[in-house]
């Protein structure tokens, strides 16, 4: 069965990791996806740890599916195949400075006089207008700037970075969103548009209720580590062995823990009422939960709570999730063969589609791979 993006073909102008997360995924739902890169080093992560036989696992990771195209964007030879292409693409990804493809003459309002269909999308750090729009970032800018870091981490420690790069994954998942969306209306169209996404405003969506928290009571959030700061129990909590997650929002599940706990007394007892009452006094609940759990294993506390029907999980380290049977079982580490790196796995895709299951059609290509395709077909150097 055909893939759901099969015959829609991409212009990959994007490096390092929020454009070609996007165009992964896209690459995933059978899109076309022609890499554009920089002559003899091309995407700056083709030189990125961790490796694999010589081959770098970021990349490996984020561009399966591609193509590969070598192009001086300033060379008259490379430029007259590249406008070939853009005539037939469907979709452009790129992810420079704003400015940037404007000064190649590769912007969308140049563009779309040579394909009005075109979808072009630019993901940045602060988007293509506003009062940082020129500035440069990486996530840990987006990061700050965004509000996360200031949430994230303890009390008593500094701002902290989310130990994954939130601003780009979610950049990217929003420009993918945002490309399927013009696709949808250009289907009933027939006209493309442009596709603006911007790292901190990716990462400002993210804080959900704490910005309602300021915005509806002028309460300005702060961190509170791994507690939830309205609702408790919802914390990391110190077993016999090791920690665990308990996540309850709510009075009937409070209640259920209570029981697995043999602590229904706690029910009657006005501190831990109500899910407001318990957030107020989350120390003095932590006490207790902590010393049922200290006659128990991680596992087996675990296990009970969920029983219970009460959310809970040890805290496992890549390891032990990429070894995982849920990990297994949901696809999520595919085994694909790599002509240099040979056998190796990279993360799936969570996107389970039950009519068109998502297929990787081929590993990441070499730098310059598919050069043949513009010989070929605009007899181009």
């Amino acid at each position: 069965m055909k893939q759901p993006l099969e015959g829609i073909k991409v212009l990959d102008f994007s490096r390092v990791l929020a454009g070609p997360y996007c165009t992964m995924l896209l690459a995933d739902m059978g899109a076309e996806v022609i890499k554009i890169e920089r002559p003899e080093t091309g995407d700056d992560t083709r030189h990125f740890g961790p490796f694999q036989n010589g081959e770098s696992g970021y990349f490996m990771f984020l561009n399966r599916g591609k193509k590969s195209i070598e192009m001086n964007l300033k060379d008259p030879s490379d430029r007259e195949s590249l406008m070939e292409l853009i005539k037939e693409a469907d979709i452009i990804v790129e992810n420079f400075r704003p400015g940037v493809m404007e000064g190649l003459g590769l912007d969308f309002e140049t563009l779309k006089e040579v394909n009005e269909g075109l979808i072009y999308c630019s993901i940045s750090g602060f988007g293509q207008y506003g009062p940082y729009t020129k500035r440069p970032a990486y996530d840990l800018v987006a990061q700050a700037m965004g509000g996360i870091a200031s949430i994230t981490g303890h009390p008593d420690s500094p701002p902290t970075r989310s130990g994954a790069s939130l601003g780009d994954m979610s950049a990217a998942l929003y420009a993918a969103y945002g490309v399927m969306t013009a696709l949808f209306h250009r289907e009933r169209t027939g006209i493309g548009q442009a596709i603006d996404v911007a790292m901190v405003d990716s990462i400002f969506s993210l804080l959900e209720h704490n910005v309602m928290r300021y915005t509806s009571e002028g309460v300005i959030p702060e961190r509170v580590g791994n507690r939830h700061p309205i609702s408790a129990p919802f914390d990391v909590y110190e077993s016999k062995d090791g920690y665990v997650v308990i996540a309850t929002a709510n009075d009937p599940l409070f209640a259920r823990l209570c029981k697995v706990m043999n602590k229904e007394e706690l029910l009657e007892d006005v501190r831990f009422s109500t899910d407001i009452e318990r957030g107020k006094n989350e120390s003095e609940l932590k006490e207790i939960i902590e010393e049922w759990l200290s006659g128990y294993t991680a596992e087996e506390a675990v296990e009970l709570i969920n029983d219970a029907g009460v959310p809970s999980s040890t805290i496992l380290n890549i390891a032990e999730i990429s070894e995982s049977d849920h990990v297994k079982e949901r696809e999520m580490l595919l085994e694909i063969e790599h002509p240099v790196a040979g056998k190796t796995r990279i993360p799936g895709n969570p996107v389970k589609l039950s009519k068109t299951p998502i297929q990787v059609k081929s590993p990441s290509p070499a730098l310059g791979e598919h050069n043949d395709i513009i010989k070929q077909k605009f007899n181009a150097k």
